[in-house]
């Protein structure tokens, strides 16, 4: 069994509901959640928009593959509301990368694999750069080491309170 450490959140709707509602089928269709966050409000990040984001951290016991994994994410986003073709339509409107949504499941971890495919790619991207998932992350592994900055999220936490760029521990020049 893998370890898969999700980050669900929205900003439109009921979300608290829909975070219970996706934990719940998170449970009965990808395996046991061993762990989850409290949930965290914050402001839309990378975009404006009225209505602030909730977000929660999961983890997750699956014995699914990363690509089934993130097959499953997608049926219980649809299930839960959201729409990635309007989405798209209201991207390609307003010339924003991210726009509200009723829910976003993304995986942050797959133990400690290292994923990059045109479809997904593990450890996300974004973790060191956002406060909304280092803040949860932090509540539920904060000495959890990031396979390839090769710091803990507590690190990361600090690194990014103090407004430091964050860095490969094994390179000297700042990631892209």
């Amino acid at each position: 069994m893998a370890r898969a450490v999700l980050l669900m959140g929205g900003n439109l709707g009921d979300v608290k509901d829909r975070l219970r509602c996706a934990q719940q089928l998170i449970n009965s269709r990808i395996g046991a959640v061993l762990r989850c966050s409290h949930c965290y409000v914050s402001a839309p990040w990378g975009f404006e928009a009225p209505q602030p984001f909730m977000n929660q951290v999961v983890i997750v016991s699956t014995d699914h593959t990363p690509q089934e994994l993130l097959a499953q994410i997608h049926r219980i986003e649809r299930e839960l509301g959201r729409n990635r073709a309007s989405e798209a339509v209201e991207k390609a409107a307003t010339g924003q990368r991210y726009v509200s949504r009723p829910i976003d499941i993304d995986i942050l971890f797959y133990d400690d694999a290292v994923i990059s495919t045109p479809e997904l790619t593990i450890p996300h991207p974004g973790i060191a750069e956002r406060e909304f998932v280092l803040a949860p992350l932090c509540e539920v592994m904060r000495d959890r080491r990031h396979p390839v900055l090769g710091r803990t999220m507590g690190e990361l936490r600090e690194i990014l309170k103090n407004g430091a760029p964050v860095r490969d521990a094994d390179r000297t020049e700042a990631p892209m």
